[in-house]
This record gives structure tokens, C-alpha cells and sequence, in this order.
């Protein structure tokens, strides 16, 4: 689980996010299967993605193909691997827990990945604050 995000950061009065990250094996395109994605997100009441301003709304169901494989696509309208699963750890860790080797095509290991996420989280909540006190 995560807090919510919003435009304004987190919302700690919004109910949580319950992160999970699957392995699939398949024949589909990436995009036959983001376009499955996307269907299934709908059929559980996410209004489609063509609309640009509903990116932060609300929504019941979120999935993301974060990776293909090896393959590295910057398309517009599927870019992988996701263009910000290396800066997420609410995607790295239950992608470790599932696949303790995966390597982000293009980025490096995921437990590496997670690891520098972890030390730079460290770094900051150590960093004093401008008053002087802890941040």
C-alpha cells in the first residue's frame, strides 16, 4: 500500500493504494495488450484514457505495462519500458518480491534500481531542514 498522490503531493485522507506488479507470458503485441489494459481499467469504471485531463482523477483501477521483455519503444502511445518505473519504488518492490532478478530494460537491475531509490529516501529524510532542525 501507498498514499494517494495528487497534482498537490500526497493525500494522506485519501484511501491507499494497493500496489501489486504481474508476470505474464504472452503472444499479444504490446500494444494489443496495453489495449487490453485499458478495457479491463474501463470495465471497472476508469473513463477512457483518451481524455488528457483525467490523469490525476480519481480512479478505482490503475495497470501499467511497465515492461515487454527486452523491448525499448518511445511510440506515444506506449512507451517501454515505462518511462518512470525506475523512480517508483511502489512498482520496484513488488516487482522484486515476484521476480528477484528483473532488470528494467535499458536501466538496470530492479533490485538495484530499488536500492538507489532507498539510499536517496534515506539521504533526504537526513538532510536538516532550512530552519536548522530535522527535515
Amino acid at each position: 500500500e501507498t498514499v494517494a498522490l495528487t497534482l498537490d503531493g500526497p493525500d494522506e485522507e485519501a484511501p491507499a493504494y494497493l500496489n501489486a506488479v504481474a508476470l505474464v507470458t504472452t503472444r499479444l503485441a504490446p500494444s494489443v495488450l496495453l489495449g487490453y489494459l485499458h478495457a479491463i481499467e474501463e470495465a471497472h469504471g476508469r473513463p477512457p484514457r483518451r481524455v488528457d485531463d483525467l490523469r490525476w482523477q480519481s480512479r478505482t483501477l490503475d495497470l501499467d505495462l511497465i515492461a515487454y521483455g527486452d523491448v525499448r519503444s518511445d511510440d506515444p502511445a506506449l512507451t517501454v519500458p515505462h518511462p518512470r518505473a525506475a523512480e517508483r519504488t511502489f512498482v520496484l518492490e513488488p516487482w522484486l518480491q515476484v521476480d528477484p532478478e528483473a532488470v528494467l530494460p535499458g536501466v538496470g537491475r530492479v533490485r538495484d534500481l530499488l536500492a538507489d531509490l532507498r539510499d536517496a529516501e534515506a539521504s533526504a529524510d537526513a538532510e536538516p531542514a532550512p530552519d536548522g532542525g530535522a527535515a
